[in-house]
């Protein structure tokens, strides 16, 4: 169980949380790893503080010269990636440190196409998803995404085969991937142990609700969305 893993990153304005986030992922167990940033047109010390991790080997730094949103941003980094396996993690989100090791472990032993996890968050501590998280995943994407897409661990040959995010959605990208992911009947496996610490206060969701709504309303009726970013 050495399979490299690519963890993929973008940043924006993420000054405060964002050592945090990279230092969860250079402590953990599993080791043979890179972590891909791409810092989205910070206008705060974000690149200055990710650039500080550079002398670690594992760490590589991109920048873009306009602000192109999370979907492309992270696209960017899928092509730049060298390992066979995909993950994310948000800039203001912490993983546990066993959580790639677990989720590789499973995504081995059941040669699934992806594996997703349980999160928590703080203030106060509950679990998300909470009681859906016992229920099909499949009847619960007909009406909302059941997956963190912080947690997603993925293999690299899936998510060329599906064509990477659909840049078409500028939000809801990840609910917009697994969707296809079902539709192409590719296996994904859930931990329904949390292995992340999920950030819920001033993140694109709750800052951007109206327009996620908009783009996952589309991603669920198989629409193209218009652009109203």
């Amino acid at each position: 169980m050495n399979e490299k893993i690519s963890i993929l990153m973008s940043v924006y304005n993420s000054e405060k949380f964002v050592s945090n986030s990279i230092e969860s992922l250079l402590n953990q167990t599993y080791k043979n790893i890179e972590i891909l940033l791409i810092d989205d047109c910070s206008t705060d010390m974000t690149y200055e503080v990710c650039k500080s991790y550079l002398s670690d080997n594992r760490v590589r730094l991109f920048r873009n010269k306009q602000n192109i949103g999370l979907t492309k941003s992270l696209n960017i980094l899928a092509k730049e990636s060298t390992g066979l396996y995909l993950a994310r993690q948000d800039a203001d989100d912490v993983s546990e440190l066993n959580r790639l090791e677990k989720q590789m472990k499973s995504i081995l032993e059941k040669n699934a196409d992806v594996c997703t996890t349980r999160a928590y968050s703080e203030n106060p501590y509950r679990l998300i998803p909470k009681y859906t998280s016992y229920l099909p995943k499949k009847i619960i994407l007909r009406y909302k995404n059941p997956f963190i897409h912080g947690t997603i661990l993925i293999k690299k040959e899936t998510f060329f085969q599906l064509g990477m995010y659909d840049e078409k959605f500028y939000y809801a990208q990840d609910y917009k991937l697994f969707i296809d992911l079902y539709k192409s009947n590719k296996s994904i496996i859930f931990l329904n142990r949390p292995l992340y610490k999920l950030n819920l206060k001033n993140n694109i969701s709750s800052n951007f609700k109206d327009e996620q709504k908009y783009y996952a309303f589309c991603a669920r009726k198989n629409l193209i969305p218009e652009q109203i970013i």
